[in-house]
This record gives C-alpha cells, sequence and structure tokens, in this order.
C-alpha cells in the first residue's frame, strides 16, 4: 500500500478497510489480520495499526473478542457507508462543485458525458 503523505496513515487504513467492507470482501463477523500481521503487511509499525483498530472499534465498525482478535460488526458495512457519505458531501464534494463551475460544467455535461458509459 502507498501511502498519501497529506492524511494521517492510521486514517488511510481505515479507509482501506472501509473499502473492503463496501465491496463486500469483509463481511460482518469476518476475522481481520491482527495487529501484528497488518503491521508486517503493510510494513507500518504496530502501534499505527492499534490507532487504527481503535478509531474503527470507538465507530462500531469493528469488535475485538480477547485472546482471539478483531472481528467485523454486524452494521459495519451501515455505519462506514454513512461516515464516507458525509466525508464526501462534507470534504470532497464541495471541490468537485467548485471546479465544475469555473470550467463550466453543468448538470446536462454531466449527464451527457456519464450516459456515455
Amino acid at each position: 500500500m502507498e501511502f498519501n503523505a497529506h492524511k494521517p496513515i492510521y486514517l488511510q487504513i481505515c479507509s482501506q478497510l472501509y473499502e473492503q467492507i463496501l465491496r463486500g470482501e469483509l463481511k460482518a463477523d469476518d476475522r481481520i489480520l491482527s495487529v501484528r500481521d497488518l503491521g508486517i503487511e503493510l510494513g507500518v509499525n504496530p502501534n499505527t495499526i492499534m490507532r487504527s483498530y481503535e478509531t474503527m472499534q470507538n465507530a462500531g465498525i469493528i469488535y475485538n473478542k480477547r485472546g482471539i482478535g478483531y472481528f467485523i460488526s454486524e452494521n459495519a458495512k451501515d455505519i462506514v457507508l454513512s461516515q464516507m457519505k458525509e466525508e464526501f458531501m462534507n470534504n470532497e464534494l464541495p471541490e468537485v462543485v467548485r471546479k465544475m463551475k469555473l470550467l463550466g460544467i453543468g448538470i446536462d455535461d454531466l449527464k451527457q458525458y456519464f450516459s456515455l458509459f
């Protein structure tokens, strides 16, 4: 995984897992890699992985079975979808709309463009 220097690594790790949840690669009650194993796989300090897992656990996306590991929560997909929609609407969409205005791109242009696919 290549990391973006403009976003904390622990949040990028969360985002990667969130995308796997939304794509259905990780489902409710699936066990995820241990802190140590994911740290080795990504070449990241285990403390950074732990911070990612704590963030996701606090949000209700994963849960810990003591001595066994971390698992995907039953309603993780709904939580992730809601969280990512809110982040997109608040952080990314305003920039897209600003660029559309700057470039004179309207809704009809988008409809025409996307009808090609």
